[in-house]
């Protein structure tokens, strides 16, 4: 492909964090090409794969034989989703950047409501499942109960001590503008799944605009979430609001480098 076709900036990048996710990625991958393909504005697909251990690497690879726009990085540690949708976030090119879970609980069609808000100057606009945020929202199953209870006390808790006013703060289908990513993940810290309030209480501390959508959320029974990470978000919470107090985020710098740039992990590129 010709060099200036190349540098071409896309729209949107759509970010896929990935962790031993073999037989949910080609399907996942299937539904976001078939919506991209059909829309009007440039786009790119980046899955960053987290230390995996299964063939996650390899669907990739056979699902990105002769397309375009699809690159992945190939890191061999295993450091979070945190860490990892940053690592993507800094490493895409699209004015607007979005990350979605690679088992697609929250299907691409949600980009539709997400991009007039941008058009109207929105700086961060996210997905909600819990109607008082968005009164759309809904879920084609209910969680299990005890999954719904620690989620309910968790987002309560989250409320309290980070992120005030919004419900849910872990749908996993998020985007904001080029500017604001780049600012907002390279002072991010927590590397596991508190990365999601954080990057609000950031957005919030910087003054960013931020817009809820409703989601149609379909539960994935094989979800990588334990309950133990449920226990370690109310200590990630804390340790938000605590930088927060401190002033931690005023001053933060890369200390080693990886805040700034992503590492230098094998990444694989298909033609623009």
């Amino acid at each position: 492909m010709p060099k200036d076709e190349e540098d071409v900036k896309p729209y949107l990048s759509v970010i896929i964090p990935a962790y031993d996710e073999e037989k949910r990625i080609g399907a996942t991958l299937e539904a976001i090409y078939a919506y991209l393909a059909g829309q009007p504005f440039t786009w790119e697909v980046l899955v960053v794969l987290d230390g995996v251990k299964d063939d996650t690497l390899g669907v990739v690879q056979a699902f990105g034989a002769g397309k375009e726009h699809l690159r992945w990085i190939d890191r061999q540690e295993n450091r979070g989703k945190g860490y990892t949708i940053r690592e993507g976030m800094l490493a895409a090119r699209g004015d607007i950047r979005l990350f979605t879970d690679a088992d697609n609980s929250t299907d691409m069609a949600h980009f539709d409501k997400m991009k007039p808000l941008f058009e109207r100057g929105a700086n961060v606009v996210i997905c909600s499942r819990d109607k008082k945020d968005a009164a759309d929202a809904r879920q084609a199953v209910p969680q299990p109960l005890l999954k719904r209870l620690l989620g309910d006390l968790g987002n309560l808790f989250i409320q309290v001590v980070a992120v005030p006013g919004i419900w849910d703060t872990q749908c996993g289908f998020k985007a904001f503008r080029a500017a604001a990513a780049e600012k907002i993940f390279s002072l991010s810290r927590i590397e596991r799944f508190g990365f999601d309030f954080e990057t609000l209480a950031l957005a919030r501390r910087l003054g960013y605009r931020i817009e809820v959508v409703g989601a149609y959320w379909v539960d994935e029974p094989n979800t990588h979430v334990t309950s133990r990470d449920y226990v370690n978000s109310f200590v990630e919470a804390m340790q938000v609001r605590w930088n927060l107090l401190r002033g931690v985020y005023n001053h933060a710098q890369a200390e080693d480098g990886e805040l700034q740039s992503p590492p230098a992990a094998k990444e694989a590129q298909q033609s623009w």
